[in-house]
C-alpha cells in the first residue's frame, strides 16, 4: 500500500464502528452518508478499526465503498489488506480459549463469551441477522463476551489472565479478550505506509478506542448514550481533541464534514 507522494491523502480517517459509524442499536450507518461521500469526493481514506472479524468488517468495508483501504480487525489484532475478505489463519483465538478453560470454574463462570453461543444465540445477543452473526462468531484472535459478575471478580478475572499474556478491554458492547495490540498499534503501522504523512483522525466512543484517539491529530469522542462514555483525555483541553454532542453515526458525519472543512481551509489558506 505504498503511496505516490503527489497522490498521498491529506487526511485519513480511523473510525470505531459499533456506536460511533454504526448506530448502536441498528448498526446502520445512513446518517453518515455525507461524510462518506465527501470522503470519497475527495479521495479519503476511511480504515475501520473495530473488534469485529476480518470477515465481518470485509463486508462491511465493502458496503461502505471503501475496499481500496486496509482495515483494524478484531480491536487490532489483525490488518485486513485492501480487497482482502480473510486473514492468515492463527492460532490466538484457540489459545484464549484454552486459557478460560484453565481458570478456576468461579472466574470462568461469569464470562459468556461468542464461543460459548451459538450462532442463532450470537444473533440474539448482538442484534445482528443470522447471516452478520455467522460472520462475527469466526473468530482468530480474540474472543468477546459479556461479564455477569462482580467489579471485584472482574478484576480478579482480568488479573489471573494478564498472567496467561491475555488483556480484557471493555468495548461499546463487550468485554474483548486478545493478546493486547491495540488499535493505535496497527494506525501507526498504516500511517508510516504514506508518504509524507498525511493528518489523521480518529473516532471512537468506547474505552478500547482511547489510544486511537489520543494517537491521532484530531481526536474524536463520539457521544455515547448506552454507557458511561468516556472520561476526560488529555488533549481535550487544548482542544486536540474533541466530542460530539450528537451520538453515533450522526456526530460522527457532523465531525468529520468539520474536519474536512477545516483541514480545506487549512490547505487553501497553506
Amino acid at each position: 500500500m505504498t503511496t505516490d507522494p503527489k497522490t498521498a491523502p491529506r487526511l485519513i480517517v480511523f473510525s470505531d464502528l459499533d456506536g460511533t459509524l454504526l448506530d448502536h442499536d441498528s448498526y446502520s450507518w445512513a446518517a453518515a452518508k455525507p461524510a462518506l461521500a465527501e470522503m470519497k469526493r475527495l479521495g479519503l481514506p476511511l480504515i475501520l478499526a473495530s473488534s469485529k472479524t476480518a470477515a465481518e468488517i470485509a463486508a462491511l468495508r465493502h458496503d461502505l465503498g471503501f475496499d481500496h483501504a486496509p482495515a483494524i480487525v478484531e480491536n487490532g489484532a489483525g490488518i485486513l489488506a485492501p480487497g482482502a475478505e480473510t486473514l492468515a489463519d492463527r492460532t490466538d483465538h484457540e489459545a484464549i480459549l484454552a486459557a478460560l478453560a484453565d481458570l478456576p470454574t468461579d472466574l470462568r463462570a461469569p464470562f459468556t463469551g461468542f464461543s460459548d453461543w451459538s450462532v442463532a444465540e450470537v444473533a440474539e445477543n448482538t442484534g445482528l441477522p443470522v447471516a452478520q452473526a455467522a460472520l462475527a462468531a469466526k473468530r482468530q484472535f480474540s474472543e468477546p463476551g459479556l461479564w455477569h459478575g462482580t467489579e471485584e471478580a472482574l478484576v480478579q478475572f482480568e488479573a489471573a489472565l494478564r498472567e496467561k499474556g491475555i488483556t480484557a478491554r471493555q468495548g461499546g458492547r463487550y468485554l474483548t479478550l486478545s493478546f493486547g495490540a491495540t488499535k493505535a498499534d496497527r494506525m501507526t503501522e498504516i500511517i508510516a505506509q504514506y508518504h509524507p504523512r498525511p493528518q489523521t483522525m480518529g473516532l471512537g466512543d468506547a474505552p478500547n478506542d482511547v489510544e486511537m484517539i489520543c494517537a491521532a491529530d484530531h481526536g474524536v469522542i463520539v457521544r455515547n448514550t448506552h454507557g458511561p462514555g468516556l472520561p476526560v483525555l488529555p488533549g481535550e483541553a487544548a482542544g486536540r481533541i474533541t466530542r460530539t454532542h450528537a451520538p453515533g453515526p450522526e456526530g460522527w458525519n457532523i465531525a468529520v464534514l468539520e474536519r474536512i472543512a477545516q483541514d480545506v481551509q487549512r490547505t487553501e489558506k497553506g
